[in-house]
């Protein structure tokens, strides 16, 4: 298939899979006529890119899953260089749940005070000037 037709299969544009094809992703197969040429393996690989990057991936860390598909296993989170990339982004998204979870601890305290002092003080007075 052209280029064409694969970024519209995997719903993505023809600069993009140039793009990934720049950055040794996909392969950069040429017919006779120069045209880039595509084959239904292409598309899983730009599949898996997708899919990983929806999940927060960036586009280097879905390397090791294009390549463990292009070494012909089943899928690209078959082979121990991927496993070791998800295991890097749970220990990133652990990271960042502990950071959410004491912004909001502290937001929560501040609510909470500022809403005593509301309670307890005096009527404040808000003026907005313009």
């Amino acid at each position: 298939m052209r280029i064409g037709e694969l970024a519209e299969r995997a719903g993505t544009t023809t600069r993009t899979l140039r793009y990934y094809e720049s950055r040794g992703l996909l392969p950069a197969r040429r017919a006779v006529n120069g045209y880039r040429t595509y084959d239904e393996d292409d598309l899983r690989l730009l599949q898996q890119i997708r899919t990983l990057q929806d999940f927060g991936f960036d586009l280097e860390e879905t390397r090791p899953f294009v390549e463990c598909l292009r070494a012909g296993h089943p899928a690209g989170d078959s082979c121990p260089a991927s496993l070791a990339v998800y295991r890097t982004k749970l220990a990133e998204l652990d990271a960042l749940i502990d950071r959410l979870r004491s912004v909001r601890a502290h937001v929560g305290a501040q609510l909470l005070r500022a809403e005593a002092e509301l309670r307890d003080g005096p009527e404040p007075r808000c003026e907005f000037g313009g």
